[in-house]
């Protein structure tokens, strides 16, 4: 397993080794023990989550305010540009994103810390998303920093207009969110 920092401090990518032959493949996605010693974050999840969306959807920017959660994400199927918004304002990096492509194809994972808002967007025909988290969901928590946002300037690969739910629309700009200190 390969992990490599992002410009976000905290924000991991991390590349699995796959075993391949005639077969197919195998590979760990996840062993906590190996997880700890190689990225020094001590995660105890406790919920896992799976998403599958066609291609245009875009889901995010999504964050809990309280019981704030880790999440570590991989796509099963498909391929996805993900995306993390430090929103911790004390981080000299407040306000910055990092984007990532995470696909079945190539099977790398994001590790995403609290402390920062989440989306993605799907860029082939379907895509299934799996993450664990480190807290569980809480509806009366959930916020949204709306995915266009001038200020935050993500470079979403959109062909158009991106496929939305209404709380995904209903997002506010980063300068009216409710952040972490």
């Amino acid at each position: 397993m390969k992990i490599s920092a992002t410009p976000l401090q905290g924000v991991l990518l991390i590349e699995p080794t796959v075993f391949g032959d005639a077969r197919g493949y195998f590979y760990e996605s996840f062993n906590a023990r190996r997880f700890a010693e190689l990225t020094g974050v001590q995660a105890s999840f406790v919920q896992d989550n799976h998403s599958r969306s066609a291609k245009g959807v875009l889901r995010g920017l999504h964050y809990q305010i309280q019981q704030a959660q880790g999440k570590l994400v991989r796509v099963t199927a498909g391929a996805i540009f993900d995306v993390v918004l430090d929103i911790r304002r004390s981080s000299p990096t407040f306000g910055r994103w990092h984007g990532v492509v995470l696909s079945a194809e190539n099977k790398h994972e994001l590790w995403v810390p609290p402390g920062f808002a989440h989306g993605f967007t799907v860029t082939s025909d379907m895509a299934e998303v799996q993450y664990k988290t480190t807290d569980y969901w809480a509806p009366e928590f959930e916020r949204s920093v709306i995915w266009n946002d001038p200020a935050v300037g993500v470079a979403w690969p959109l062909d158009g207009e991106p496929l939305l739910s209404a709380k995904d629309r209903a997002g506010v700009p980063l300068a009216q969110a409710e952040v972490f200190p």
